[in-house]
């Protein structure tokens, strides 16, 4: 599932080259409206199956949809940057006017131009346009000036750049942390109530105890992504990508505030599912966010890397949330979740660049 997820994040950098600054967030929305659709048909699924049969039935099922979509991968076209890159001039050339033909338009008259980027600067990298525009011709002008060394070496380089060495340790940071906070919460769905029944009653439930108020919680919390997204829509376009991120972490921090104490199941799960939708909103804006900070040549290396250490922070959330829980730490384990998420907070603050209707370098 994780090399899944890491391919959608590389799909939406790669779409993201193609779609105008204002509407980035529109479709940044529409796209992960999609994630919580998933979400919220597993969590029926899983409510519907595991009681009745068992959970090799639920991988087939959950299966089905990825093995369907592979026959549509063949009528996706490829990036015009990385046919150029490859010296597949005829092929950029053809992606392109299927651009222009869907658009109604014509592209320009000229020469198909391409400089290899060998140095970061935000204030002098030409845009895509002047880059792949104007197009008529098959020809490419590399710059045989090159670094010898591996595109992924150069590239991560690149990234711990001068100029690009903030950004990219902060991103690192917020990816972990968010994704952190967002499968905490997910695993606090379940977790919770568990633990505030072995603890009070001072007997631990066995690991295979079937619940089917889990699976019902389940369905509830991920029905609060839809909020999330709605909310994340709203803030993106009108305050700006940091403050969006950091205003819905604190948010998240407030909804998972008063359970540090033990409360009862109807206020823990309005409690998850306001947090959910805040953890939901800003790691949207985040992925929206993290391709816009970074030029073409190296931002779906950029993006690759900072979620690969989110989902670092996806692995290690469980420790937190199924170890401290199962000892009976709720308050201990809470704080942590708390810690991560102010601190994650004041890194969006300390952003560098706001990309709010800018266009991708």
């Amino acid at each position: 599932m994780g090399g899944g997820v890491g391919g959608s994040h590389v799909f939406i950098s790669w779409f993201l080259e193609f779609v105008p600054a204002q509407n980035r967030g529109t479709w940044m929305v529409i796209f992960s409206l999609f994630w919580t659709l998933g979400t919220i048909l597993e969590a029926s699924l899983a409510w519907v199956v595991l009681p009745a049969l068992n959970w090799r039935w639920l991988l087939a099922l959950t299966a089905l949809p990825c093995v369907l979509m592979l026959p549509f991968f063949g009528l996706t076209p490829e990036s015009p940057r990385y046919l150029c890159v490859q010296n597949r001039m005829a092929d950029a050339t053809a992606v392109l006017e299927r651009m222009a033909s869907a658009n109604q338009s014509d592209l320009p008259p000229g020469v198909l131009i391409y400089n290899r980027e060998t140095k970061t600067d935000h204030g002098n990298l030409a845009s895509e346009s002047e880059c792949l525009l104007p197009v008529r011709q098959k020809e490419c002008k590399v710059d045989d000036a090159v670094s010898s060394e591996s595109g992924s070496l150069a590239a991560l380089r690149t990234l711990l750049s001068r100029d690009l060495l903030k950004s990219t340790l902060l991103l690192w940071f917020v990816f972990y942390a968010n994704s952190f906070a967002y499968y905490g919460i997910v695993l606090l769905t379940s977790q919770l109530s568990d633990a505030n029944r072995s603890c009070a009653s001072g007997v631990i439930f066995g690991l295979h105890q079937k619940d089917t108020n889990i699976y019902k919680d389940t369905f509830i919390t991920s029905l609060a992504e839809i909020p999330g997204l709605i909310l994340s829509a709203v803030l993106v376009d009108w305050f700006g990508r940091k403050a969006s991120m950091w205003s819905m972490m604190f948010a998240c921090c407030a909804f998972l505030g008063p359970l540090v104490f033990h409360q009862n199941e109807l206020l823990t799960t309005i409690l998850l599912f306001g947090a959910r939708a805040c953890a939901m909103g800003s790691f949207t804006v985040l992925c929206l966010y993290a391709p816009e900070v970074y030029p073409t040549y190296v931002r779906s290396t950029g993006s690759g890397i900072a979620t690969a250490i989110g989902r670092v922070g996806g692995v290690v959330c469980p420790l937190v949330a199924v170890a401290l829980l199962g000892s009976c730490h709720q308050m201990e384990a809470l704080v942590v979740f708390e810690v991560v998420l102010c601190l994650a907070a004041v890194a969006c603050m300390f952003f560098p660049v706001e990309t709010k209707g800018r266009g991708m370098d």
